[in-house]
């Protein structure tokens, strides 16, 4: 196995070895950064394009404050649609009140109902009535007529 190997082997197997060496590494990467240009300018090219741009921070900020008018816009026209709880109460108090006047008519209604049946049936007794007088007031006269026309009848010769 070479050194190379047993020394990978040995950092994988031992925490404190490992920081140590992280330790040293970082402040070894730090002293040619500061001490070397290309490096510090390696660094930054590679850093610059994970930074936004204060263009990318002014394009989002315009994207929020249009996200944020179009939730009031949207949460605003919900509140308008939306009926409140003390709302749907009065609602529902006035559908009562609606739904005891309506009973209250029908009831009256249905009393008239009544009435109007009752004058049916004294109607129906007043023309049958009326009916039978005027079979009983005519009956005689009908009887009257019919015997005169068989008179005439048996009387005129038979050809």
């Amino acid at each position: 196995m070479s050194l190379a190997e047993k020394l990978l082997e040995e950092l994988r197997s031992d925490e404190k070895i490992r920081r140590e060496i992280g330790r040293e590494l970082a402040a070894i990467l730090a002293e040619e950064v500061v001490k070397d240009r290309n490096v510090r300018l390696v660094m930054l090219r590679g850093l610059a394009k994970e930074v936004a741009t204060r263009d990318d921070v002014t394009a989002l900020r315009s994207d929020l404050e249009a996200l944020r008018k179009e939730f009031r816009t949207e949460i605003e026209a919900l509140r308008r649609e939306a009926a409140t709880k003390s709302d749907l109460e009065v609602l529902r108090r006035e559908l009562r009140e609606e739904v005891g006047r309506l009973e209250s008519r029908v009831g009256s209604l249905e009393q008239r109902v009544g009435v109007l049946e009752q004058r049916v049936v004294r109607l129906e007794g007043s023309i049958s009535f009326f009916i039978k007088l005027f079979i009983a007031s005519n009956l005689p006269l009908l009887v009257s007529v019919i015997a005169a026309l068989v008179t005439l009848l048996l009387k005129t010769p038979y050809r």
